[in-house]
């Protein structure tokens, strides 16, 4: 596959097993990709593949509903920032700094 996208149907064959119906969540970095797919009695989970893994499938499978069912109850994933740092935005909202000294009234 030239261009993978969230939202894309693709089908997924690991080293080992059958191939798997999956929709594409997430792409993170060019090696990795986050695919929602069904596995065996797991049901619907999220896995994160190697491109080359993947091919393009053009029908719906019996499992598609499931698994966009999991993506939409699936917060996005945020981008930027330091790990386990404040990103752009600042971390929370109200308290921009420490509390000056209060005087006991002079």
């Amino acid at each position: 596959m030239e261009t993978i996208g969230p939202g894309d149907l693709v089908k997924v064959t690991p080293e080992s097993g059958p191939a798997l119906d999956g929709i594409v969540f997430d792409t993170p970095s060019r090696t990795k990709v986050v695919v929602a797919l069904v596995e065996g009695k797991r049901g619907p989970i999220f896995r994160t593949v190697h491109p080359r893994t993947l091919s393009e499938r053009e029908d719906e499978g019996p499992n598609d509903r499931a698994l966009n069912l999991l993506i939409r109850r699936t917060p996005t994933p945020n981008r930027g920032g330091a790990r386990g740092g404040a990103g752009v935005a600042g971390g929370r909202p109200g308290h921009s700094r420490a509390a000056m000294h209060r005087t006991t009234g002079k």
